[in-house]
């Protein structure tokens, strides 16, 4: 490795030493501690996303045997290392405990202790790609036991991790990483936060069956309900035209839409305005999304337009409430016909109350969007980071 080659391509001022290779044995000591007398009853697993996190929870269900004494016992602020791929982890994943004061994996993981190096920045070490080379390279060739790794703890040992020399700046990348997680993480729970909200918002702002008013309405609108068929709504409510494979685009001026929403794009469009649009073929038919503006929608997308006594903002969430994946014919390819479609009844509100349903669940959505834009945001700003601030 050259001098070049020691040094990452983004560091913290004040910092120019090289970096150096170090075996993992020389940082960190094997933990072998079984679980006597079973000490602890919490069963971890190891997730890419979550971490070590309490098996029940992330199962549903406690995959460990009642009598976990033969387990490893792990205590807060040590590793382990799941050798079991996954898409996420082509080589396993290496996680600290951080939300527990000790729980028990199974012996199939190799457990450690960190002896002299900074264990936040050993945490984000471990999220970067930098490390499967040297498992690869231990990795028995083909040894692969329902996507299990063969790899013995004194190889694991053996693999070279690579750190700056100064504790210092190993501690001001760690705490770097932690606080833009901690950022991530925010911005997760207020995504999550909304999307839980709406889900609630639409069960109590649409009227549950058999009856004719929501739980929840707008000042003002105390009217009855009225029941409808979905025909009766609608201007517009029809099925897309055809288009080929080769005519969608990786970019182009008009989005394209089929039964389960964004396709591609395409040099022509078929449609103008807001619509809602039903997937109408495939497992995921009676799916609803909306579409704004010029765009292409395929014969596998039903388009529906309001008419001028109705709202199609309100009735893109209606729709989405209505299940309509139940009117499919039973076959081996589920389909919705349009004609099916026109003649479910439903229950509807004054024009007025639609659009003021409707204008509120279109707020909420922006406002949903725009979180998920942060939260996609901050985790590329970190994904870029890790590939640029580690050697």
């Amino acid at each position: 490795m050259t001098e070049q080659e020691k040094v990452p391509a983004i560091r913290f001022a004040g910092f120019t030493d090289p970096w150096e290779q170090r075996k993992l044995g020389d940082i960190a000591e094997r933990v072998t501690r079984k679980n006597e007398n079973n000490e602890s009853d919490l069963p971890l697993t190891i997730s890419a996303q979550h971490g070590l996190i309490d098996q029940r929870l992330f199962f549903n269900a406690q995959v460990a045997s009642r009598d976990m004494s033969g387990y490893y016992l792990l205590r807060q602020g040590e590793f382990a290392y799941n050798k079991s791929t996954s898409a996420d982890s082509p080589w396993g994943a290496i996680k600290r405990l951080t939300r527990y004061e000790k729980g028990c994996v199974s012996t199939l993981y190799i457990c450690f202790a960190l002896l002299n190096a900074n264990p936040d920045y050993l945490v984000t070490y471990y999220e970067t790609n930098r490390w499967h080379k040297a498992v690869q390279m231990i990795a028995a060739e083909g040894a692969r036991n329902h996507g299990l790794l063969n790899i013995a703890p004194d190889d694991f040992f053996d693999t070279m991790v690579s750190l700056p020399e100064s504790q210092a700046e190993q501690q001001t990348i760690g705490a770097f990483f932690s606080r833009l997680d901690s950022l991530i993480t925010l911005h997760q729970r207020k995504y999550d936060k909304l999307v839980i909200f709406k889900k609630s918002m639409l069960e109590k702002m649409f009227p549950k069956d058999g009856e004719s008013v929501p739980e929840i309405r707008f000042a003002g609108f105390t009217d009855p309900w009225e029941q409808r068929k979905l025909g009766e709504l609608s201007s517009e409510f029809q099925s897309g035209d055809f288009i080929s494979a080769e005519e969608i685009l990786g970019s182009g001026p008009y989005p394209v839409y089929g039964g389960n929403g964004l396709r591609g794009y395409a040099k022509q469009y078929n449609h103008d305005g807001f619509y809602a649009l039903i997937g109408r073929q495939g497992a995921l038919c009676g799916n609803v999304n909306t579409a704004v503006g010029k765009a292409y929608f395929t014969e596998h997308a039903v388009a529906v337009k309001a008419n001028f006594l109705h709202d199609t903002r309100f009735l893109a969430h209606l729709l989405g409430c209505m299940d309509l994946g139940r009117y499919s014919g039973q076959s081996a390819q589920p389909g919705l016909a349009v004609g099916v479609l026109k003649e479910v009844e439903t229950t509807v509100p004054s024009k007025a109350e639609q659009q003021a349903i409707g204008s509120f669940f279109s707020r909420l959505d922006s406002l949903i969007t725009l979180h998920q834009r942060k939260l996609e945001l901050l985790q590329n700003i970190k994904k870029s980071l890790l590939d640029k601030m580690f050697v």
